[in-house]
């Protein structure tokens, strides 16, 4: 038995390396929430949140002054009856990455009070998964080359960015492709095209011959008809990511027909909807991917173990901490280059 004795909320800022600019937006720095979950028994866990305004409507300062709410509604619950604890964070419906970091820190004091690894925990399936690295939206020129410099580091998983300028997302696909032959290509709209350019977009790109292995979420997140449009009538596969938040929201897009892939954030769905998404695509015969908000290695390592111990996604977008400055690396995992393997 290991009851939660007190939960402590400390505000974090992390400084990007360089500004990260994606479709409507553009971040100097990510303000997160470390989560330190103490049971009386003495056992410490540590968890993230990454809140995000744009996506699940979230503020830092509104999660932070839910501290004490929070201590009132998980003090005394035993960790050890973990559904129990998720049943109610599940109905933190606002507030989606303060649920992930709290459903976190229960899941790592469950393991700490039982002597296993996390990863094992979700299932203990892989020994290693590799993840991608994002190029945010620049100019062309400055584009190419990051993404030469990418794949001279050692990542053959490109990220790009765009949404914001059609004519430029073009050729900068063209140009990259051209400099980073070999490299494996998911692009990302944010929500920033029209079903019309998204499909004028994966047109052109495809008639250059180009591979794109996930077109993710070219159009406003509740347009679930434009998005099935895309999905219809485009030759790449197509991702949702604001779309699918909760597990209610991948029920409507299966339901819908809308996508071919469904890119799952903690940060959105928190652990018990992730888990529900998994089981649900597996039986519709949809992809997956895992990516993140802004979060630093501790928030990474949530999103990590659970990609290591489910074995569930294809591609795997967690290189937010590789972005940010921290003055050490806290993450559960080693990196080696793109390779994320179990500590």
């Amino acid at each position: 038995m290991a009851k939660i004795k007190r939960i402590k909320f400390e505000k974090k800022v992390y400084e990007y390396l360089k500004p990260f600019h994606i479709t409507g937006s553009i971040a100097s720095s990510s303000t997160n929430i470390e989560i330190i979950m103490e049971t009386g028994e003495g056992i410490i866990g540590y968890g993230e949140a990454s809140p995000s305004f744009r996506v699940n409507g979230e503020k830092v300062e509104a999660l932070m002054a839910m501290e004490n709410f929070i201590n009132e509604m998980l003090t005394d619950m035993d960790t050890n009856r973990y559904k129990s604890i998720f049943d109610v964070t599940d109905k933190l419906i606002a507030s989606p990455s303060l649920k992930a970091g709290l459903q976190f820190c229960v899941v790592s004091i469950f393991c700490m009070e039982h002597g296993i690894k996390v990863n094992d925990f979700f299932g203990g399936v892989k020994e290693y998964i590799e993840t991608d690295k994002t190029i945010g939206i620049d100019s062309v020129q400055n584009r190419i080359k990051e993404a030469e410099e990418i794949m001279k580091s050692g990542f053959y998983h490109i990220k790009v960015k765009v949404g914001e300028n059609l004519a430029d997302d073009i050729e900068t696909m063209l140009r990259i492709a051209d400099r980073t032959r070999g490299a494996t290509y998911i692009v990302d709209a944010n929500m920033g095209y029209t079903p019309k350019a998204a499909l004028e977009f994966v047109n052109q790109i495809y008639r250059a011959g180009i591979e794109i292995a996930v077109f993710e979420q070219p159009v406003f997140y509740q347009d679930i008809d434009g998005l099935r449009f895309v999905r219809f009538h485009s030759p790449f596969p197509v991702a949702a990511d604001e779309s699918a938040k909760s597990r209610y929201d991948v029920f409507r897009l299966i339901k819908s027909e809308a996508v071919d892939f469904v890119n799952i954030k903690l940060m959105k769905s928190g652990i018990s909807d992730t888990l529900a998404i998994i089981e649900m695509a597996r039986s519709a015969g949809i992809r997956l991917m895992i990516g993140c908000m802004g979060e630093s290695s501790v928030g990474i390592s949530q999103s990590a173990l659970l990609a290591l111990g489910t074995g569930a996604f294809d591609f795997h977008d967690l290189d937010s901490h590789l972005m940010l400055r921290e003055e050490r690396f806290r993450g559960q995992f080693v990196q080696e280059g793109p390779i994320i393997r179990v500590l």
